[in-house]
């Protein structure tokens, strides 16, 4: 029941089932696409977004007998020239630790008579108990649908969960919508989606443009049946980049998306950081330090054209949205700044990192690691003990053991076989003994397994690495077992001809491999999966704080053909499934445990903390 006057729920409710847009095309206000983010305090703030399909009048929210005014931001995209109306509205003064419901509409909204609504819980003060969700590259229920165009089909309008004109329903990937499904299971807190959100610009093979804000549009509506009940923090992948659309093109992200300021003229909504309890989230843009170029690009041999229009003039085959190093440095110096400060308060035990780029990634028909991470960013979280790396881009999980320093000159290049530079991570142990202290070295998780298509996650895979291993849905390499290789991209690899393609232009792999030993255990069952994390602050100052870390995997979601193990031109006699060609599965639903760790480090309220060196 809701309070009279002040929008507070009694008692924890379930919102409304209300998943999908619920407005008609030509009906200009209604919202939909609804979806929240934390406030500068988590405490007693959110924002509430939505889109609507035109401009919308008098947007607002309503919480109670409070009336929330909307502020409205628009871009046109450079490409088809189609205008994305969103609308925020930050709700502020709330408690803490409480749940509210609240509704949306405006006046031009074609369901004011039953408006959107739902409800939202502030985050604890404290040292409280809570959970979070992660995952990474999610996509859209239906991407096939906007490639229906490009065949020459006719393409719908949004149809998120049935059949596709032109399109064979078993085409469709549900995986996405059941994804959202398995965040509303766990009843979060809050959700970080570690990047490469709704893949409507995707790289190779870019839908039509026009297409685009369709794309988005599907996405927003599909996360809505989370998104409006609880926070989802993102992070730019580089799939939000669309070539055109802003500076770093990351136009269509940044207007959809409210996000806590980072305090840094000029790079507002790329990343942030939010406090939740005894510990702080720092959310990254890992475009600005990494090598891999994995923006939109037109990889040819035709060039891409705009709708007629914008009149904007082709963009030749070939052409790359490489944005690395746009802050100038000021990203990294937030950084470090904002490490700093957390390490000096004695309120705060755990500092998690989101970012989407892999530091740690062994995945063989992934990106792999990226050395621009590695070199401008992992010395500071050695530095200030940053506890947990979340990020996506490989879609697959795994996880590392606890790494703090590095090996240098311990890789291979992958053409010539010369002893290259990878700063590999060094593992502070290699017993997987289920229960890992933070405060002596970091664990990376690679988390890219929201719903999108398995396989390469923005370059080619050419087989380089082969594990050996049977598969059995797990991989370790503790001790007594060989360390399995990782690709690693140790310079910057933008765009080059491709050979196979007259006029056509492909990205070049991984250029160098080392010896994996900073990993200890890869899903290679599945590339489907959601980790979920319940934070235990401990009982007593000077004790021990834990997180309790749960992967639970979709098996058999693998589409036809998707490559999750692959068996290449390495070394070894890998016998993995999905090695490029298989049958495939189904979407499922079914989320089953794939394993449980556990985090520990002693409570900052009885511990003098010293900088790393």
């Amino acid at each position: 029941m809701i309070a009279a006057g002040t929008g507070l729920i009694t008692a924890t409710a379930t919102a409304p089932a209300r998943a999908g847009a619920r407005g008609r095309p030509d009906a200009d206000g209604t919202p939909e696409q609804v979806h929240l983010t934390w406030g500068d305090d988590p405490t007693q703030a959110v924002v509430v977004s939505w889109a609507s399909p035109g401009q919308a009048e008098r947007p607002r929210v309503r919480i109670g007998q409070r009336v929330i005014a909307a502020a409205q931001r628009t871009y046109a995209d450079t490409r088809s020239g189609a205008v994305t109306w969103t609308y925020h509205a930050r709700v502020d003064g709330l408690r803490p630790g409480a749940t509210y419901g609240y509704a949306v509409t405006a006046d031009n909204d074609a369901n004011a008579a039953d408006p959107f609504s739902a409800t939202f819980t502030t985050a604890p003060r404290g040292r409280a108990a809570f959970r979070f969700t992660s995952f990474g590259d999610l996509a859209t229920p239906n991407p096939a649908w906007a490639s229906s165009r490009m065949s020459g089909t006719v393409a719908p309008p949004s149809d998120m969960y049935r059949g596709i004109r032109g399109v064979a329903p078993q085409e469709e990937n549900r995986q996405a919508a059941y994804a959202v499904g398995a965040v509303e299971t766990f009843q979060p807190l809050f959700h970080l989606l570690n990047g490469d959100l709704a893949y409507a610009a995707r790289s190779s093979d870019a839908p039509n443009p026009a297409d685009w804000a369709q794309v988005w549009r599907d996405f927003g509506n599909n996360v809505q049946a989370s998104a409006a009940n609880r926070p989802w923090l993102p992070v730019p992948g580089n799939h939000e980049i669309e070539l055109g659309n802003g500076d770093q093109g990351l136009a269509s992200f940044q207007t959809r998306y409210t996000l806590p300021s980072n305090g840094t003229d000029g790079f507002e909504g790329r990343w942030y950081a939010f406090r939740v309890g005894t510990a702080l989230f720092v959310c990254l843009s890992g475009d600005d330090v990494a090598y891999q170029d994995a923006g939109a690009f037109v990889a040819g041999p035709a060039p891409l054209l705009s709708d007629p229009a914008p009149g904007n003039p082709p963009v030749p085959a070939g052409t790359s949205r490489y944005v690395r190093g746009y802050s100038g440095g000021a990203q990294t110096r937030w950084l470090e700044s904002t490490l700093a400060a957390a390490r000096a308060d004695a309120s705060l035990d755990w500092v998690v990192v989101q970012v989407h780029q892999c530091a740690c990634s062994s995945a063989p028909d992934g990106n792999g690691s990226d050395l621009g991470i590695r070199r401008e960013w992992l010395p500071l979280f050695d530095a200030y003990e940053v506890d947990l790396v979340l990020s996506g881009h490989d879609h697959e999980y795994e996880r590392s053991f606890p790494v703090r320093g590095f090996d240098a000159d311990a890789g291979t290049d992958a053409a010539g076989g010369a002893v290259t530079d990878t700063s590999r991570p060094r593992p502070v142990t290699t017993v997987d003994s289920g229960v890992f202290d933070t405060s002596q070295g970091t664990v990376h998780l690679v988390l890219g397994c929201g719903g999108s298509a398995t396989g390469p996650a923005g370059h080619e895979n050419t087989g380089h690495e082969n594990t050996g291993h049977e598969n059995t849905g797990h991989e370790n390499t503790g001790a007594g077992s060989s360390p399995r290789l990782a690709r690693v991209i140790t310079r910057p690899d933008t765009p080059v001809p491709d050979p196979r393609v007259p006029g056509g232009y492909r990205r070049p792999d991984a250029d160098a491999v080392e010896a994996a030993t900073w990993s200890a255990r890869r899903d290679t069952a599945t590339g489907y999966g959601i980790a979920v994390f319940d934070v235990n602050p401990g009982s007593e100052a000077g004790g021990q704080t834990s997180i309790t870390v749960r992967y639970y995997h979709a098996v058999g979601a693998e589409p036809a053909g998707a490559g999750l193990v692959g068996t290449g031109a390495g070394t070894g006699a890998g016998t993995g499934a999905g090695t490029g060609g298989g049958t495939g599965g189904a979407p499922t639903d079914d989320y089953t445990l794939f394993e449980t760790f556990t985090l520990v480090r002693p409570r900052s309220d009885g511990r003098r903390w010293h900088l790393k060196t």
